[in-house]
């Protein structure tokens, strides 16, 4: 089983018009045209497994830049999506950077000084 990453494509696309160009190249277990959450609306790509590993090799070579609808297509095996850490980003909730303060050995502008609070930006 190999899981393909099809992009570029136009987003009026449909599976009927998408599983007849891989199945010229090999056994279709499932097209998953991606939408969006809120709109429903085709993101402009999709995923389309075959049962064939060869199957799926022949098929990225032939219809990886070809046109659909005007669009060069983009064919390639999916990787897996990376996982984010669901935090927030480096260095906190308010940014920062991960530098440190004056005890991990960061640069501290206020050398031995005590910093003044500050008012809020809102």
């Amino acid at each position: 089983m190999k899981n393909l990453f099809v992009g570029n494509i136009p987003h009026s696309t449909t599976e009927a018009e998408l599983r007849p160009l891989f199945e010229a190249h090999g056994a279709v277990e499932r097209v998953s045209i991606v939408t969006d959450r809120d709109t429903g609306r085709s993101r402009g790509f999709a995923f389309v497994e075959m049962t064939d590993a060869d199957a799926a090799g022949k098929a990225i070579s032939a219809l990886d830049g070809s046109d659909l609808g005007g669009r060069p297509m983009k064919v390639n095996e999916a990787r897996p999506k990376e996982k984010s850490s669901g935090g927030p980003p480096r260095g906190g909730r308010f940014g920062g950077g991960g530098r440190g303060g004056r005890d991990s050995g960061g640069r501290d502008d206020y050398r031995g000084h005590a910093r003044q609070p500050r008012e809020p930006r809102w």
